[in-house]
This record gives structure tokens, C-alpha cells and sequence, in this order.
């Protein structure tokens, strides 16, 4: 489990940020500051790009144009305001703005990367950006706009802006003018110089912010997973063998043996297993492969973790500074592919889990699939629909990760007249994955409902951690006798889904489970 909301205070020195430490920030506003070494990293490639200056010999970014427009020499008395150019013509997105936990995961991740000290960028500026995290200063970004090419170029600017007194910002959930929300907090805005608006917004943190969330809610996701199955597999009188560690055991990848032993662990002291009728040798593959596809997704999981927590840590705008050596050298870190393909895997993962759970949902609301019982999970079936239609919404969600899932690293499309000609796409990969992700979890409450409300109508005892499960979903959602709203129960069942009361009860019951 990630155990953000503990982690109260973020220390940014470039190459430590964890997956854990964004989560803090983004979404439980934990305290950011910056290492005494990064502070010392920025000065002295800040003292290189003044260096640059005073020789006036071309640097790209620094007395040059961008993009098509690199070959243009700018002028000494220009070279700021060439900078504020820069963010005021590429803050062009559009759409709704990023949630404020992704704006909070940007302005952390940008912080970051600049605190490594190869961007030429004032500390000053540096700590705007974690002042505006402190005082929850939070820029208005687009969520679209972005090909993943120069990194995510316009929402970053949209970010930049709000550090110029431009733009808009959100503070104390009031949308106001970037300056207006800026002296609102105490702060007061910067006047970009040399290089500092390409450090700005030359970088993946669009994508690397929103890939972070739905990495996280997918983690939550694959270990509720494992839990709701278990639960199903109890109420459909489940077959034990298919767990066996000998069998895991002959093909071992990591996240197979670790799902297999999460059901064991959960069943264990069920008298619902193994009952199932006696001609039944093997249950079906929603059921008997459960280890075979949660555990594929975990080492999905685990992949894409390393490489955004790599990228976490990554210098990517450009050019980057050497200020020991003296030298300064364009090259492409700002290219979003490693994002885009880890991402658009990750997206893939999470609707596998949507995917066989909507089947499992189906085994139980389906008389000729269940094992006896009642059809819909409910007993005076026809004057009653019961949770016939919870497999539909199920159904909706799953097809509808079926279309998002569509790669979109695969794609690309030429721009700055064919300078940028192939990009990531990979801002759009990480919106998808975040939506599957929430998808997913939807799906997966669902199937939770049918469970609780199966296990009951089986008779019998379930294993004790299932015993304590049930119990905790009917302290919000009653026994199902007759139709009422169920969308009612399903906004209820969502809640709990997000909520940690139910992964708080596995460990404290099955304190293995991982």
C-alpha cells in the first residue's frame, strides 16, 4: 500500500521524489521544501547562463529563437523578454482544467527536476513554485493541448504564467487572476530572465503528474482486486486448488505467486470453498486464473512505477547546462515515449482487472452460472429486477475501457514545421490511464455489492476476514430483500471503494496481504 497521508513533509532535491512523496503533495498537501545542495546545483548553472551572455555567442533557448525559429539570433537587450514571449504564445490549451491534485503533482514534479541544477533557472523562481504549493496557489491548466513532444509545452506554460502574475489560479477554490491569487497568498510574481521560461515549460511533468494519480489509484485498484475476487470466489464456491503455491510455483512471475497467496490468505477458513458440486474438477478462468491476470497487471504495475519514479528524478527540458565542464547541450529529454508507452501499459492493466471482474460479476447474478443461486441475487425474482442491471454498468464501464485503452503512443503528428516530427502523445495516454483507473474502481465496487450480497444468499460461513468484510460493506449498504434505488447502494459502494477502510481491514486481518 501507499502510505501517503503519513508522509507530511517533501524535501526536493532532485533525485529522490518517490511515488509516494507525490501522492503526499498532490493529494494531501504535505509541506514541500528544498535541499540545501539543490539550492547550491541551480546557483551555479544560473552563473553559467549569465556567463553565456556576456560572451554573446549563440546558445539555443538562451539568445536564440525555439522550435522553427532556432536559427534567429536575439538580442542582448531581448533576451527576457523572448522568455516571456515564450509562455504567453504557448499557453494555448484548451478543455477543463487538470484537477487540483494534478496541478499540485506539476508544479512538485517541475520543482523538482529544475532542482537538479542543469536548467539555468534562479533559485527564486524555483521557490515561487513550491511557495505556491504551500499556499495552495493553483494555476488553471487546460488538460488538453499537449502532444508529449517538447515535453507538455502548453499546459507547463499555462503553470509558468501564474509564476509571471499572468493567467489564473485557483486559492481557497476561488478562481481569480494568476496575480490576483499570488498577492491573495503573500507572494509576489517574478520577471523571468534568460532561459528561464524554456526551463518552465520544456518537460513531461503534464504527463508525468497525471500518470503518477492514475498509477497510484491502480495500485488500489489491483490490491481491491484481490480482495473483491476472493470474496466472489467464496460466494461461487470456488475451487482452492487452482491457488496451490506448487503450481505458481512452476512459473514464476512475481505478481502470480503474490495474488495466488493473497486468496489463500483471504479464504482461509471459508466453508464455502470446494463445495461446489462434484463433477465440477475446475472452476472457469475468471475464477481459476485469477492469479494468472491480477498478477500480470501487479508486474505491469511494478514496471511502470520504476519508470515514472525514474522520470521523477530526470532532467528534461532543454538545452541542459554542465557548468563543471562549461558546456551546454541540446538534445530531446523532453520527449515524452518512455511516459507514453509505460503509461499507455499501464491503461492496459487496469482494464484487465475491470475486465474479469465484470465476469465474475456476471457468474453470480446469472442463475445458469452461479451454483443455485437465486437469479439477480434476489429472492422473489420477476416482481423484483434485483442487481440484474449493476451487470450491465459494469458492462458499460468495461467496454468503455476497452476503447480508451487504444494506445495512443502509437500515434503521431509533425509540428513546428516539421522540427517536432514525431511525438509521444503521451499527456494522452496518462488522461486514459486515469480514466480507466476510475473506471475500474467503479467496476470493481460493483462486483463487491454482487459478492457481499451472494456470500449472504449462499449460507454458510465465509472465511473470517470475508465475515468482517461483509459487515463492513452493510454498515453503509443494507441486505438486498426487494428493489430500491440502487444507485444509492452504488454511490455508497463507490465511496467505501476509494476509502481505506477496507484495505485497513486486510492488513489488520491478513497481515501478509500485499
Amino acid at each position: 500500500m501507499l502510505h501517503s497521508e503519513g508522509i507530511s513533509r517533501v524535501v526536493l532535491d532532485g533525485r529522490s521524489l518517490t511515488l509516494e512523496g507525490v501522492m503526499a503533495v498532490a493529494r494531501y498537501w504535505a509541506r514541500v521544501e528544498i535541499a540545501p545542495e539543490a539550492f547550491a546545483r541551480m546557483a551555479s548553472s544560473r552563473a553559467q547562463v549569465e556567463g553565456i551572455l556576456e560572451k554573446a555567442a549563440p546558445v539555443y533557448g538562451i539568445n536564440t529563437g525555439f522550435g522553427a525559429f532556432s536559427q534567429v539570433p536575439i538580442s542582448q537587450g531581448l533576451v527576457d523578454q523572448l522568455q516571456a514571449n515564450l509562455v504567453k504564445s504557448h499557453a494555448v490549451g484548451c478543455g477543463e482544467p487538470l484537477p487540483e491534485d494534478s496541478t499540485r503533482g506539476m508544479l512538485l514534479l517541475r520543482a523538482n527536476a529544475l532542482c537538479q541544477g542543469h536548467s539555468g533557472i534562479r533559485p527564486q523562481v524555483v521557490e515561487l513554485l513550491v511557495d505556491m504549493l504551500n499556499a495552495g496557489v493553483h494555476p488553471v491548466i487546460p488538460e488538453q493541448g499537449s502532444l508529449g513532444a517538447s515535453g507538455d509545452l502548453a499546459p507547463l506554460a499555462h503553470m509558468a504564467l501564474v509564476l509571471m502574475g499572468g493567467g489564473e489560479a485557483f486559492y481557497e477554490e476561488v478562481r481569480m487572476p494568476g496575480g490576483k491569487a499570488l498577492a491573495a497568498a503573500g507572494l509576489k510574481c517574478v520577471q523571468l530572465k534568460a532561459k528561464e521560461g524554456l526551463a518552465l515549460i520544456n518537460g513531461t511533468q503534464m504527463m508525468g503528474a497525471v500518470g503518477a494519480l492514475a498509477l497510484a489509484d491502480t495500485f488500489r485498484a489491483a490490491r481491491l482486486a484481490d480482495i473483491t475476487a476472493s470474496l466472489s470466489l467464496e460466494a461461487l464456491q470456488g475451487l482452492s486448488a487452482a491457488f496451490d503455491p506448487r503450481i505458481h510455483a512452476l512459473r514464476p512471475h512475481q505478481g502470480q505467486a503474490l495474488v495466488a497467496q493473497n486468496i489463500l490468505d483471504l479464504t482461509k477458513g471459508s466453508e464455502l470453498m470446494d463445495r461446489a458440486e462434484p463433477r465440477r474438477v475446475q472452476d472457469a478462468y475468471s475464477l481459476r486464473c485469477i492469479p494468472q491476470v491480477h498478477g500480470a497487471a501487479r508486474d505491469a504495475l511494478r514496471h511502470v512505477k520504476q519508470v515514472l519514479e525514474t522520470e521523477f528524478n530526470a532532467v528534461t527540458d532543454n538545452p541542459l547546462l554542465f557548468p563543471e565542464e562549461g558546456d551546454v547541450l541540446s538534445g530531446g529529454n523532453f520527449h515524452g515515449e518512455p511516459l507514453a508507452l509505460a503509461l499507455d501499459y499501464l491503461g492496459m492493466a487496469a482494464a484487465e482487472l475491470a475486465s474479469i471482474s465484470e465476469r465474475r460479476l456476471e457468474r453470480m447474478v446469472n442463475p445458469q452460472l452461479s451454483g443455485g443461486l437465486p437469479a439477480f441475487l434476489v429472492k422473489d425474482g420477476g416482481a423484483n429486477s434485483g442487481m440484474m442491471i449493476i451487470q450491465y454498468t459494469a458492462a458499460a464501464l468495461v467496454s468503455e475501457n476497452k476503447v480508451l485503452a487504444h494506445p495512443a503512443s502509437v500515434d503521431s503528428i509533425p509540428s513546428s514545421a516539421n522540427q517536432e516530427d514525431h511525438v509521444s502523445m503521451g499527456a494522452h495516454a496518462a488522461r486514459k490511464a486515469r480514466k480507466i483507473a476510475g473506471n475500474t474502481l467503479s467496476v470493481l465496487s460493483l462486483e463487491l455489492l454482487a459478492a457481499a450480497q451472494a456470500a449472504e444468499l449462499r449460507g454458510g460461513k465465509p472465511s473470517p476476514f470475508h465475515r468482517e468484510l461483509i459487515s463492513l460493506v452493510r454498515e453503509r449498504v443494507p441486505f438486498l430483500t426487494e428493489d430500491r434505488e440502487l444507485r444509492l447502494d452504488i454511490e455508497a459502494m463507490g465511496s467505501i471503494i476509494r476509502e481505506n477502510a477496507i484495505l485497513d481491514l486486510t492488513l489488520r486481518m491478513a497481515p501478509a496481504f500485499s
